[in-house]
């Protein structure tokens, strides 16, 4: 669910108007529905009411300092992936106690800096990495805590791009060598074994694979009880589908029902100690955000109609990176004929298209489209191909708007940039 609706023949976010929005702030924008966030951030921690969780919001499926501020005042942590994903989760306010640290290429950077402010817990993705944290946690004199990610070797049935718990994914370490990754976490005095992780994938759908993933996690956790160990934290993960075209995901409360069933009779006296880590992302952002366009030419050729609009596969790479769908409309609907056309950025590359062949309400020059389901991995995966400036966005609360970040200028773009006369100046076979 989601607050964006049709109001008379004009698309408003809550209770503001896109139209004005687009004329304030010009296109392409960013849209989001605060108060879409807020509900689907209550209505998944809801879902686990009654047992000892915690809901680690996924940065990289959006990292909008506001959106992570609004998603801290309501309680919730992070689940990062970078040092700069680090930073951001502590300016927008959430304690480093409730961060954890995910990721198979941690630089030793990086876990010195999660060391110093004292994350939650590193899930560890490779033997090699484990080491590298023992040595950093040691010589910085610190006791680094540590979680092991198992790799179940299920099949998420999900798009092959973001399926990470396969055998031959690059994630996690697998399940046949977890008691001996475990065996050498203990041999190693400056790491404190705190938990096991789990994630099988994102955009999930069908919650027959998350639960063979966790019953097979459950029969590990009865032989790492064996070893010794006392794991305080089960992080099973993010991951959970949304709708962006006829799929139909599941809903928090089946998806957490599915968890704890699966779960249920861990080692009772120990299990009552353990809490239980959650990762989601697109299912808190991804309904929550549009990217609005306006179309600047319309075009035929060989029997195929184009609708160019201003935003490009650089504002929103989903449709070029996963031939994914992205639900289309009119900002402003006006009762034209039903035409189908393909729907493509200005990019100089082929792979620059929102939709193809996809039917729409026929539009015109100046029309404003709306792209549904942007709200997450749209903005956390912009770029500046072809010097193009990332888009603006927006907030929107019932009847207020607030600017959440500015459009880009040239000059910021090239700020970084470097002319180094001295050597570009030199004549050919001088050395200056």
């Amino acid at each position: 669910m989601n607050y964006f609706r049709y109001s008379g023949d004009t698309l408003a976010c809550e209770d503001v108007d896109i139209e004005r929005l687009a004329q304030k702030y010009g296109t392409p924008l960013y849209v989001y529905s605060l108060g879409t966030i807020k509900r689907h951030y209550r209505v998944f921690d809801g879902a686990f009411e009654g047992i000892d969780h915690l809901v680690c919001y996924a940065i990289k499926a959006n990292p909008t300092l506001a959106l992570i501020y609004l998603l801290a005042k309501m309680g919730a942590g992070a689940d990062i992936v970078s040092k700069g994903e680090l930073l951001l989760a502590l300016k927008a306010g959430i304690p480093a106690d409730r961060i954890v640290f995910s990721g198979v290429g941690k630089t030793p950077e990086e876990i010195k800096a999660a060391l110093e402010v004292g994350i939650l817990m590193f899930n560890v993705e490779s033997l090699s990495e484990l080491e590298v944290i023992a040595d950093v946690a040691g010589r910085s004199g610190k006791k680094a805590p540590v979680s092991f990610r198992v790799n179940p070797d299920v099949d998420p049935k999900t798009h092959p791009y973001v399926a990470t718990g396969l055998k031959t994914s690059k994630f996690g370490i697998p399940m046949g060598s977890a008691l001996e990754a475990y065996k050498r976490a203990m041999q190693l005095p400056s790491l404190e074994i705190v938990g096991i992780d789990c994630h099988i994938g994102s955009q999930l759908i069908n919650l027959g694979p998350i639960k063979e993933a966790m019953l097979r996690l459950k029969a590990l956790l009865s032989e790492l009880k064996a070893l010794g160990t006392k794991l305080r934290y089960l992080d099973v993960g993010g991951g959970l589908g949304i709708r962006y075209d006829q799929e139909e995901p599941p809903e928090p409360s089946t998806y957490a029902e599915t968890i704890q069933a699966a779960l249920r009779g861990i080692e009772s006296k120990e299990s009552a100690k353990q809490t239980l880590i959650l990762e989601p992302g697109r299912v808190i952002v991804g309904n929550a955000g549009i990217l609005v366009t306006r179309v600047l030419y319309t075009k035929s050729q060989e029997g195929k109609r184009f609708v160019v609009v201003d935003a490009g596969m650089n504002d929103l790479i989903r449709p070029a990176l996963y031939g994914s769908f992205q639900r289309i409309e009119k900002v402003k609907k006006t009762g034209a004929p039903v035409q189908k056309a393909d729907i493509v950025g200005p990019v100089c590359e082929s792979g620059d298209f929102f939709a193809k062949d996809r039917e729409i309400e026929g539009v015109q020059e100046g029309d404003l489209l709306a792209i549904f389901g942007a709200g997450a991995y749209g903005v956390s995966m912009a770029s500046n191909y072809n010097m193009r400036p990332k888009p603006a966005q927006v907030g929107v609360l019932g009847k207020g708007e607030a600017l959440l970040s500015k459009r880009q200028t040239f000059e910021e773009l090239i700020q970084d940039e470097v002319v180094p006369m001295a050597l570009l100046e030199e004549k050919e076979g001088v050395q200056p």
